[in-house]
């Protein structure tokens, strides 16, 4: 601890912190400054935030409220610190997850670091096979009703550092600007947006559910991302009973189970004959359902399997549209600039787990991309048949342009 400072904090920590703020880009908070013009006075800016830190003098300003579209047409707020505000959090969160990271469970999966969204859908479907029962569940706004008093007990279990404790509740309570303009007080929850609020979210349900699973319903298998969530129960009767006693838990722990989000299915396959009213359910982007496979022998088995679902095909789609909509004065080679990335991401997400249907949505980008190059280029006098020609015989030559292009989805005649 530096002479004069109430708390050790290092100048390293901070460096550290506004390194990794950096690479998540975000917009700037209610003071309007985004990382680029934080990064013009970078050292007398650090060097500040240090000297508040590590003397207790630092108060967070009030979060930018921000709405965004839900996939039900509803809008979620977000929360935007501003980018000051995002490296303290970075700080205070760097510091929590490194003591409560190694006691969190191997089924939690939610922003966690070596674990990915993908794990969770292998470990499911893999369960699915094994139990024919499932508890689909979504805790019903949890980032905005966590409660302030029983997630700090939780905090005050893993840390006794005076500066992770005084800063963390600060944070809890920074109010918020509403887009109308007005300012919210905060009373509950932590706002989605937030550096912070991920691990402080995960350590509130890994005690809220994790442990609870552990201790009570040990035999009930699980996977959570965040606030969804899977329980594989060997019988229809099991599943029933893990509903009621969730729901209890988490109306004691003061939240809810979203109604519309929280069923019962069954895992129809070849090994579960029957039928049940819910045959199929949606997981962090996939849909599972049974499907037909074609074994070694090339006997065909019904096999209940995740694939894309339609709600992140449409997306997809909606992302690839609006990007081809972009300027007149791009050539095509800017175009591809915009779009790799998601094409990319695309095919390194849907690939793991049945690549055919993910494939399927590949022949719209270049439906998409025809249509743009006809209505920004008029050399060919608006007839799509002549666009897609020029566009295959690019894709031939230059099959590295788009993604897709180099694995093969090229436009034919």
């Amino acid at each position: 601890m530096e002479k004069g400072k109430s708390f050790a904090i290092s100048k390293n920590e901070v460096m550290e912190a506004f390194k990794l703020v950096k690479t998540s880009h975000g917009a700037g908070g209610v003071d309007g400054i985004n990382i680029e013009q934080y990064e013009e006075r970078l050292k007398d800016n650090l060097y500040k935030l240090w000297n508040r830190m590590s003397s207790g003098s630092y108060f967070p300003k009030s979060v930018r409220g921000v709405e965004i579209p839900k996939k039900d047409g509803r809008m979620r707020l977000l929360g935007i610190p501003t980018v000051e505000d995002r490296i303290a959090q970075m700080i205070v969160r760097r510091r929590l997850e490194s003591v409560v990271e190694p006691i969190f469970l191997p089924d939690s999966y939610g922003y966690r670091p070596d674990k990915s969204a993908l794990d969770a859908v292998g470990k499911a479907r893999e369960r699915c096979w094994q139990m024919p029962w499932v508890l689909e569940f979504d805790i019903k706004g949890l980032f905005d009703n966590i409660d302030h008093e029983m997630l700090m007990d939780a905090v005050k279990v893993h840390t006794q550092e005076k500066w992770v404790l005084l800063y963390t509740e600060r944070f809890l309570k920074t109010p918020i600007v509403l887009p109308d303009g007005t300012t919210q007080e905060r009373i509950a929850g932590t706002p989605q947006g937030g550096v912070i609020s991920p691990v402080l979210a995960n350590l509130f349900m890994h005690y809220a559910f994790d442990k609870w699973m552990e201790r009570e319903i040990p035999t009930c298998p699980w996977e959570r991302y965040a606030d969804d969530g899977l329980v594989h129960c060997a019988t229809l009767k099991q599943a029933q009973y893990v509903l009621s006693r969730l729901d209890d838990r988490m109306r004691r722990c003061r939240l809810a189970l979203h109604p519309g989000k929280t069923r019962i299915i069954y895992c129809r396959g070849q090994r579960n004959k029957g039928h049940h009213e819910n045959e199929d359910f949606d997981f962090l982007g996939y849909t599972f359902k049974t499907r037909w496979y074609k074994d070694k022998n090339g006997k065909l088995r019904e096999v209940f399997t995740p694939a894309v679902s339609k709600d992140s095909a449409k997306g997809f789609r909606a992302k690839v549209r609006a990007i081809c909509q972009g300027s007149s004065n791009w050539s095509i080679e800017d175009l591809a600039q915009k779009l790799n990335p998601i094409i990319r991401g695309w095919c390194n997400y849907f690939s793991a787990y049945r690549k055919s249907e993910m494939q399927k949505e590949l022949y719209y980008i270049n439906y998409a991309i025809a249509l743009w190059y006809r209505r920004n280029h008029k050399k060919m006098g608006g007839s799509l048949r002549k666009t897609w020609r020029y566009l295959s015989n690019k894709a031939k030559r230059e099959p590295a342009v788009f993604h897709h292009w180099l694995m093969g989805r090229i436009p034919t005649i």
